[in-house]
C-alpha cells in the first residue's frame, strides 16, 4: 500500500468559506501469505540414507503451496453518499483543512503528516538447498566414468568426505599445503563448503521456498458468518471463492459495538443540525479460518456498525485560539481537539 497522500485546502470567498469532504466506509483488506515449496529429488536419492545417513532426502519432484501469515488492514474508502461541506464564517483566523487526495478529511486548522506506509509485500524466494545442478562443475573423472547408479553414488559420497576431510585439515592446520593467510582461507573453505552441498544436494535433492502475497477485499454491511474469502489447494495455491478445486478459507464478522438504528425523528434532527459531521465508528470482532486451523483472530473499527455526530460551528469562530482538530481519515472518526 502506498502512503496517503493528502492535500491543503483553504476556505477562501470564492468558494464560499467552505471545503467539500467525504466521510468513509469501511473496506477490509485481507492480505494472505502464500508459500510454494518446489522441491526436486537428487539422483541418489535411494542412497541418502546408507552413505551420508540422511532419513528425510526428498524422494520425488513436487509443487507444494501452504498459507502463511494473514493480517488485515482496516482501509477507508470514501462515501460518495456522505459528502458534506466544511463551511467557516468570515471572521475565522485562515481556516483550512486537509484532505487525502481522494477527498477524506485528516484535520481543520492544523497540519497533517499522514502515518508511515506499511511495508511493501514484495515476493521473496529463499532457497534452503542448493541446486543439484551445480554438482557437475566438481565432478570427477572416477564419479563420470563409473558405470551404475550405484556406482556413481558409491563415489559421490566418497567425494563428499574427501572434501569434509580436507577442510578439516585446513582449519586444524594439518594440511600439506596450507593458504598463504587468512583471507584465503576463507575463500578455499568457501569453495569447499560449496562443493560439498552440491554434491550433498545429489543425494538430499533440493527444497526451494517463494513468498508470494494476495489481497482480498471486502466492504461489510453486517454480521457475516462462514462467508468464504477465497479457496486453497495444496497443488494450485490461492483460488477464487468459487473455484471448488480447493478448501474454502471463511471470515467471521460479528459486531460486538454497534450503535442503535437512528429513528426517523432522530435522523431528520440530525440533519438540521451545523457543523463538522464525523464518525463515531462501531467495533467487530474478525475470525478468519480453515476447516482446521484459525488464520487470524482480533478486532476492527467498522464504520458501518456506527454512527455519526457533529462538532458545532461556534467551536471555530474564536480568532485568538483557532481551535484545531485531527481525524482518523480511514475511519473519520475523531482523533484530537487541540484548544
Amino acid at each position: 500500500m502506498s502512503q496517503t497522500r493528502v492535500e491543503k485546502k483553504i476556505a477562501t470567498k470564492a468558494s464560499g468559506y467552505g471545503v467539500t469532504y467525504m466521510l468513509p466506509v469501511t473496506s477490509l483488506i485481507i492480505n494472505t501469505e502464500v508459500i510454494k515449496e518446489v522441491h526436486k529429488a537428487g539422483p541418489y536419492y535411494r542412497y541418502a540414507e546408507k552413505y551420508l545417513g540422511v532419513k528425510d532426502a526428498v524422494t520425488e519432484d513436487a509443487v507444494l503451496y501452504k498459507p502463511g501469515k494473514v493480517t488485515l488492514e482496516n482501509k477507508g474508502i470514501p462515501d460518495t453518499n456522505n459528502s458534506y461541506t466544511v463551511e467557516f464564517k468570515t471572521g475565522t483566523v485562515a481556516p483550512y483543512v486537509y484532505l487525502t487526495e481522494d477527498g477524506m478529511l485528516c484535520s481543520i486548522n492544523t497540519d497533517y503528516t499522514p502515518p508511515p506506509a506499511p511495508p511493501d509485500h514484495k515476493p521473496a524466494t529463499e532457497v534452503q538447498d542448493a541446486p543439484a545442478g551445480n554438482a557437475t562443475a566438481v565432478f570427477t573423472e572416477e564419479l563420470l566414468m563409473a558405470g551404475s547408479l550405484a556406482r556413481q553414488a558409491e563415489v559421490a559420497a566418497k567425494q563428499i568426505y574427501h572434501i569434509r576431510e580436507s577442510k578439516m585439515d585446513i582449519l586444524t592446520g594439518d594440511a600439506d599445503n596450507l593458504p598463504p593467510d587468512g583471507e584465503a582461507m576463507k575463500i578455499v573453505i568457501k569453495q569447499l563448503e560449496d562443493q560439498e552441498k552440491a554434491l550433498t544436494a545429489l543425494f538430499t535433492g533440493t527444497r526451494t521456498t517463494e513468498t508470494f502475497y494476495y489481497d482480498v477485499n471486502i466492504v461489510p454491511q453486517d454480521d457475516l458468518e462462514n462467508e468464504v474469502l477465497f479457496r486453497f489447494s495444496q497443488k494450485q495455491g490461492l483460488l477464487d471463492a468459487d473455484d471448488l478445486g480447493g478448501a474454502p478459507v471463511y471470515m467471521n464478522l460479528t459486531a460486538i459495538e454497534k450503535a442503535p438504528e437512528l429513528t426517523p425523528k432522530e435522523v431528520e434532527k440530525k440533519a438540521k443540525m451545523k457543523g463538522i459531521v464525523y464518525n463515531v465508528p462501531g467495533k467487530a470482532a474478525v475470525e478468519i479460518k480453515t476447516e482446521r486451523d484459525v488464520l487470524f483472530k482480533g478486532e476492527v473499527q467498522i464504520v458501518q456498525f456506527g454512527t455519526y455526530e457533529i462538532l458545532a460551528p461556534v467551536m471555530f469562530e474564536d480568532r485568538k485560539k483557532p481551535v484545531k482538530v485531527l481525524f482518523y481519515p480511514e475511519t473519520g472518526a475523531l482523533r484530537q481537539i487541540i484548544q
